[in-house]
């Protein structure tokens, strides 16, 4: 994801895909610890990704003059998570719910 793409998205999808991907970085850390992960790279840019997202997100709520993360506390109600986002099949059931869990403790 790069700088253009990130600067398009509205507060909104800003926030909904920070959420996803942190979704999606549970998933691959959780497959890299079962060794069912081909390519170890994507943690990494997942990583990246959502640490561009963070600074977007913060570079928005200084120039609206709003606190630290209230982005996120506002469009993270709406936020629904992608039924086959990163992981697959196994995505569906018990990872599903570690994934739920985790999130929610956030």
């Amino acid at each position: 994801m790069n700088t253009e793409e990130i600067s398009a998205l509205s507060d909104e999808q800003l926030v909904h895909t920070e959420l996803q991907l942190e979704r999606d970085l549970i998933a691959a850390r959780f497959a890299h610890r079962t060794s069912q992960m081909d390519d170890n790279s994507v943690m990494k840019k997942i990583r990246r990704d959502i640490a561009r997202l963070r600074t977007a997100a913060r570079g928005r709520e200084i120039v609206q003059s709003v606190p630290k993360d209230s982005l996120k506390a506002v469009h993270s109600k709406s936020f629904a998570p992608e039924a086959g986002a990163e992981g697959g099949a196994e995505g569906a059931g018990f990872l599903k719910g570690i994934v739920d869990k985790v999130s929610s403790n956030e």
